[in-house]
């Protein structure tokens, strides 16, 4: 009797098999029915990509991100105005062709055309934009870190190193943040973007050996390899730690007397141009027998001579060409030197008003 009540409680959810029957749970009952639905339901995923707007704008609003495309901007602007004075300078440092400015211009004339004027200055494009960014982008997030540091040391007491009677006390006072920026903005610049400095140079001096940026490639690797790259990389190092250290110390210190004289808060563009000349100027003029070494280390292979170290290049030159050679080229250096550090400290100064968000002189 019992058999038969409970068979009889669950006989509306049971199956017949042959001669057995078995009892199904209601709920596996339902997950059997068939959809009401002609088809079944298809299987949906979402995935939302993250909006990346906001952080990239904000990213490039950034002082930082704002002053590295300023110097990349201004020096293309700068370079692409400026070439022919840049090649006519190449050739007259490393002794090619004439000895002065005008017997230079004819002879690339006569020999190359017009063109012959912009000789390498699509690489000279391609170095320079990385060159500028790197370079003023450092210089003004070092001179900030420095400054920042002696004013933290200011308000706390320097450390000091007491032995016996003996005190001493170490201040970053004496330094200058200029300086140091200056020194290393030269520094890092140089070992970031010099191997687009040898093909430059080997593509304006010898356009006939080198016709194309990637035969210059192809042929200085043959030679020698990675290394051949970044020929001359401790003259040029050795040189542009003068040279860096003193074109942006004198123009940060020219701008500031100038602005005090003046009482000015600020340089207008012409003045940016004038000061931005005279620092270029200075610079060049201290460390240009430097230069003149370190062209002929970088394209001595060139003639079958290649000094081996700074000392002996400048030796040679002196043992040739008297000191005098030390200088020669001097001439147009400084005429391409001045315009091109005037018009970028201007081109820098007006790029920065434009993509700054945040406008204070440092």
């Amino acid at each position: 009797m019992m058999l038969k009540m409970d068979f009889e409680s669950q006989k509306n959810n049971y199956r017949v098999f042959g001669n057995m029957a078995l009892v199904v749970p209601k709920e596996l009952e339902e997950l059997e029915k068939p959809s009401s639905l002609s088809s079944p339901t298809p299987l949906e995923i979402r995935f939302q990509v993250p909006d990346f707007r906001a952080p990239i704008r904000d990213f490039f609003r950034t002082r930082e991100v704002g002053e590295f495309l300023s110097g990349a901007l201004a020096g293309a602007m700068t370079k692409a105005v400026l070439a022919p004075l840049e090649t006519i300078r190449t050739r007259m440092v490393v002794g090619v062709g004439s000895k002065n400015i005008s017997g230079s211009f004819i002879e690339i004339i006569e020999q190359q055309g017009w063109q012959g004027l912009w000789a390498g200055n699509g690489i000279n494009m391609l170095r320079i934009i990385p060159t500028q960014a790197i370079e003023l982008g450092t210089f003004e997030c070092v001179k900030r870190a420095m400054t920042s540091a002696q004013e933290k040391w200011k308000q706390d007491e320097s450390p000091k190193v007491q032995i016996g009677d003996f005190r001493l006390n170490f201040s970053l006072s004496w330094i200058s943040p200029v300086a140091v920026a200056g020194a290393a903005a030269g520094i890092v610049s140089t070992l970031a973007c010099h191997p687009l400095e040898v093909l430059k140079d080997r593509l304006t001096v010898s356009p006939d050996i080198y016709p194309s940026l990637s035969v210059a490639v192809s042929k200085i690797y043959k030679e020698g390899g990675v290394g051949a790259l970044y020929s001359g990389i401790n003259p040029t190092l050795i040189g542009m730690l003068p040279y860096s250290t003193c074109y942006y110390f004198m123009y940060e210190k020219l701008k500031k007397s100038y602005c005090e004289a003046k009482k000015k808060k600020s340089l207008n563009r012409p003045e940016m141009l004038l000061i931005g000349a005279l620092s270029g100027f200075t610079a060049s003029t201290i460390s240009f027998p430097l230069e003149v070494a370190r062209k002929r280390l970088m394209v001595g292979a060139l003639q079958g001579k290649c000094p081996p170290n700074m000392a002996a290049a400048l030796a040679e030159v002196i043992r040739d060409e008297g000191l005098g050679g030390l200088y020669r080229g001097w001439g147009a250096s400084c005429l391409k030197v001045m315009p091109s550090s005037g018009i970028t400290w201007m081109f820098y100064e007006a790029w920065k008003d434009i993509l700054l968000v945040e406008k204070r002189i440092l």
